[in-house]
């Protein structure tokens, strides 16, 4: 699991060196970098959903996993999670709970993580998440500086995520096929380009309800693919 471990270092040493850019940032300086932060995610989230396939199981997925996510009000779940936190740890980060879900989206939602898993789980290589490390770090130092505390705290719920999926494929890896890690490049893109127009300030989305989507996705494409 060295390639887990090194991308979890990663995003948090990259989030550690944002935190210090942040206090040195002016707040005009801050006001044009989040525009540019969610430009970014847009793009990321455009470049992860372009390709996608079975349209009807992704809008189901979005559509199932949304309600699901409302039903239970992760959102306000996850804010009193963050609030807890700042409480906890002494953490002023306005954008605490944007910054951690923006982070694990990015970081822990597409191809690169879930072949990269399925990789090393399996016996091979680590290069593609040593690879994702590199590019996680530098990510990590832009969305710390925009967003705070919340993206070194999301290295957590990362190393939780891609662990667990090492360890499933090392038991199970047939049941990550082409089309499972397709759907869950293109739902989580979806995802992200929701998040770039909160960041944007355009809408007020309710992302992290959105969620569970992930989840029904593979249980679909798994059923009907």
């Amino acid at each position: 699991m060295i390639g887990t471990l090194v991308n979890t270092a990663a995003v948090a040493g990259g989030g550690m060196i944002g935190l210090l850019l942040k206090k040195r940032m002016p707040e005009r300086v801050t006001t044009i970098y989040f525009q540019a932060i969610g430009l970014f995610t847009l793009a990321i989230g455009a470049s992860m959903a372009i390709e996608m396939e079975k349209i009807l199981i992704v809008v189901s997925s979005l559509a199932i996993g949304s309600l699901l996510g409302e039903w239970a009000d992760l959102e306000k779940g996850t804010e009193r999670m963050s609030d807890y936190l700042k409480h906890r740890f002494r953490i002023g980060s306005e954008k605490f709970s944007e910054g951690l879900v923006t982070a694990f989206l990015l970081f822990c939602v597409g191809s690169l993580t879930i072949i990269g898993t399925i990789q090393e789980g399996t016996g091979g290589s680590p290069d593609l998440l040593f690879t994702k490390s590199l590019m996680d770090f530098f990510s990590a130092i832009l969305l710390a500086s925009a967003f705070g505390a919340g993206v070194v705290i999301s290295a957590i719920p990362l190393f939780i995520f891609q662990a667990s999926l090492t360890l499933l494929a090392k038991y199970a890896a047939t049941l990550f096929t082409d089309d499972i890690i397709l759907g869950l490049t293109s739902t989580g893109g979806i995802m992200l380009i929701g998040l770039g127009i909160n960041i944007l300030g355009i809408k007020k989305l309710r992302i992290m309800n959105m969620l569970p989507s992930l989840i029904i996705v593979v249980l679909l494409i798994w059923i009907f693919g």
